[in-house]
């Protein structure tokens, strides 16, 4: 299985489409806001038809009630991965995954995880900004420790965060890591960025990679190469 997965930063269905005919082997994507508000969920199919692993990105973050129902929608889209974000709280998650096995109707549950602090904030926008206080770090454990009290899979946060919470919540819960650049790259809008090798390092179980693939002369070259450095 694949350890990259590659978000489609896109705005149109043939762009994804010219995109993915470059891999002749299935891989993990990442569908998110972006790409879902341009082409609705339909583009789940068009991807799905194309044999590749879905990440749906749309981080639902709203009252229990709703997100539940929200999954239970989701869930019949057959995506492999789904988010919420865990600043909605325990009871928020657990409905969240009460709603994906609704939805599956006894197929294959969508695994869901939680988004912790996006990688886009530092120190000082989450203190001053979002009134928490105290280190990342530190907010980030205590969001993964409620998404696994909650039952979930596992959170997305920032390569940096990973070995701390394999220690806190156990190595079997999903660390998926964005942020992700290769050494040459610039790191545009993240804060709290890494290289694959140094995710590997962590043990990060995912690593979520979108320009440097996305905008390689060589879209299939980089992709392999970076999944060898997971390896």
């Amino acid at each position: 299985m694949s350890k990259t997965i590659v978000a489609l930063d896109f705005s149109s269905k043939e762009e994804v489409v010219q995109f993915l005919s470059q891999f002749n082997e299935p891989i993990y994507v990442k569908i998110g806001m972006e790409l879902t508000y341009a082409c609705g969920l339909d583009i789940v199919k068009t991807v799905k038809d194309m044999g590749h692993n879905i990440f749906l990105d749309l981080k639902l973050h709203d009252i229990p009630n709703t997100v539940k129902g929200g999954m239970k929608n989701l869930a019949k889209l057959g995506v492999d991965i789904t988010n919420v974000h865990a600043a909605g709280g325990i009871a928020m998650m657990k409905a969240a995954k009460e709603g994906l096995k609704e939805g599956a109707q006894g197929g294959k549950t969508p695994l869901c995880i939680a988004v912790t602090q996006l990688t886009s904030t530092s120190k000082e926008a989450m203190n001053n900004e979002l009134g928490i206080d105290g280190e990342v770090i530190d907010c980030v454990v205590k969001y993964a420790l409620n998404a696994k009290e909650a039952g979930l899979d596992g959170v997305v946060c920032s390569v940096h965060e990973a070995a701390a919470i394999k220690k806190a919540c156990g190595p079997d819960f999903l660390t998926v890591t964005p942020g992700i650049r290769l050494a040459s790259d610039s790191v545009d809008d993240q804060k709290r960025v890494a290289t694959p090798a140094y995710a590997k390092e962590q043990g990060c179980d995912y690593i979520v990679v979108g320009r440097s693939i996305t905008k390689s002369k060589n879209p299939k070259e980089t992709y392999d190469l970076i999944e060898n450095m997971m390896k």
